[in-house]
């Protein structure tokens, strides 16, 4: 049985009879006439689930692209940037500045590239910006807040937000807990 991703958690199954069947995954539904009948938990949800553990097709929410980062070919969300586990960004996530040391606070990754973000206070892209220069103007733009600025206990969305090209930040093994 050949498995293809519908996206949204869905799956076509071409069986061996040459009937297709969809599987919608996270509802445990197929639209074959054993689960529809029987009610049973069908060998096209078994397949989709074997397929999916396997890695061989991508899990809900999920769709096989490059990297945006690393460009390997992986597993990147649906919806939002294509970057992959390894590469991915969470909200708190500590970093390095490279270009002035300073500390750095993710606030979150976007689905935006460097030479697509504009920037109204400095007249030009998040590429163009003169710092920036050297970065692939294709990385994906990260927003940041500096920790130390502004009122010690003042929460992430209250602090000013800037654009980074992915690049520039030397992501470090630490996390603000907020």
């Amino acid at each position: 049985m050949a498995v293809r991703p519908l996206g949204s958690g869905r799956y076509a199954v071409d069986s061996s009879s040459g009937a297709t069947y969809v599987v919608d995954l996270p509802r445990g539904d197929c639209t074959c006439p054993d689960h529809e009948i029987r009610g049973e938990r069908c060998k096209h949800l078994r397949r989709v689930a074997l397929e999916v553990t396997e890695r061989r097709v991508p899990a809900p929410g999920k769709r096989r692209a490059d990297c945006a980062v690393c460009g390997h070919e992986s597993f990147v969300p649906e919806s939002g940037p294509a970057v992959c586990g390894d590469c991915w960004l969470e909200r708190g996530d500590i970093a390095t500045d490279r270009e002035t040391g300073d500390t750095v606070v993710v606030y979150r990754l976007t689905d935006e590239r460097a030479d697509e973000r504009y920037i109204d206070a400095a007249g030009c892209t998040v590429a163009e910006y003169p710092k920036n220069e050297g970065y692939p103007p294709d990385d994906p733009v990260v927003e940041v807040v500096y920790p130390f600025s502004g009122e010690a206990d003042s929460p992430l969305d209250e602090r000013p937000r800037y654009a980074f090209p992915y690049a520039r930040l030397a992501v470090r093994e630490e996390m603000l807990i907020e």
